[in-house]
């Protein structure tokens, strides 16, 4: 079990997404940044859709009430256990009573951390994600707050990593270039719409979250203003409203839209675009669709290489196979 002593700006339960349901209108949630929320996993042994909590912008503090397999993957921050520096990106070990505490963010947006077993709360529809617009799954589909205690799931057969994931992916510090495939209407927009997107520099709007960043910049001209009939809205999404300035789609997006489609964040980039935060800038560069399946195959190769290639494991006791016994606060990197 877990005790959140402070729950930092905003902190979700998260897990792989509630799948299955758009549909019926359910969005799906789930991580804003896919990658990071499996790396976490993958660090200490869990399958990659366990729960994971994912930290926005401040950090948290969190009590561990056992002894605890756990990693924080994502976003750049000055970590602590015990008061003791905490490398970001590694399994570590927390015996009961350890503090982890977060500092100063460097880089990226959005952290994931994960404990051997997984986050446990109840499943809504199939999922333990948090949805804060419709107040779904998590823990009373809200914020985490100050005194909130999680249980840990049982864990499974794998052992956790003790090999870092290198410098594959860095969490963007400041602002990021992000791959899309165009619409499937460009007759909707001005001749020059598209060069004029791609040209461009957005800046994340203050009012961005979880369901979507309103994109500040130039106006994208629309051709037809008429009316568009609701279609479906997969991540990544690029709407563009009557007034011209895009929405790019999240992890809490509404699962059909009325607004004119640019275009989609290729799958491989999705994780770039949740590492961003409000005043950062974006930027987009438009590809075929050979290319976002070439990008995605990589980003799962370097994961699958990721846990095929671990030299040295955390046993469930804390101890690793070239090292003597843990102990409390221990850390592997």
């Amino acid at each position: 079990m877990i005790r959140m002593v402070d729950p930092g700006l905003l902190t979700t339960v998260q897990d792989g997404g509630r799948w299955g349901y758009q549909h019926l209108g359910v969005p799906v949630a789930g991580p804003m940044d896919p990658v990071s929320h499996r790396v976490a996993n993958l660090l200490v042994g869990n399958p990659p859709d366990r729960a994971t909590l994912e930290v926005t912008l401040v950090g948290p503090a969190i009590e561990f009430l056992a002894d605890t397999t756990f990693a924080v993957a994502g976003a750049r921050f000055d970590l602590s256990l015990d008061a003791q520096p905490l490398p970001v990106n590694a399994a570590g070990r927390a015996g009961r009573g350890s503090l982890l505490r977060f500092g100063r963010r460097t880089a990226g947006a959005r952290a994931y951390v994960a404990v051997r077993g997984g986050v446990e709360v109840p499943p809504r529809l199939g999922s333990r994600s948090t949805d804060l617009a419709s107040r779904l799954g998590g823990l009373g589909g809200r914020p985490l707050r100050a005194g909130d205690r999680l249980d840990v799931g049982a864990a499974g057969g794998a052992a956790a990593l003790d090999r870092r994931p290198g410098r594959w992916f860095q969490p963007p510090a400041g602002g990021a270039r992000v791959r899309f495939l165009p619409g499937p209407d460009p007759q909707r927009f001005e001749g020059r719409a598209l060069k004029r997107f791609t040209r461009s520099r957005f800046t994340v709007g203050p009012d961005s979250n979880r369901m979507g960043y309103r994109l500040q910049g130039p106006a994208i001209g629309l051709a037809d203003a008429a009316p568009v009939l609701s279609a479906a809205t997969p991540p990544g999404t690029i709407q563009v409203p009557p007034a011209g300035h895009p929405i790019l789609l999240m992890a809490d997006r509404q699962t059909t839209g009325g607004y004119a489609v640019l275009g989609a964040v290729i799958t491989a980039d999705l994780g770039v675009a949740g590492q961003l935060a409000p005043g950062d800038w974006i930027a987009f560069e438009a590809c075929e669709h050979g290319d976002a399946v070439a990008a995605l195959i990589k980003t799962e190769q370097r994961l699958m290489q990721l846990a095929a290639t671990s030299n040295r494991r955390l046993g469930p006791a804390g101890t690793s196979s070239r090292r003597g016994p843990g102990r409390r606060g221990a850390v592997a990197s």
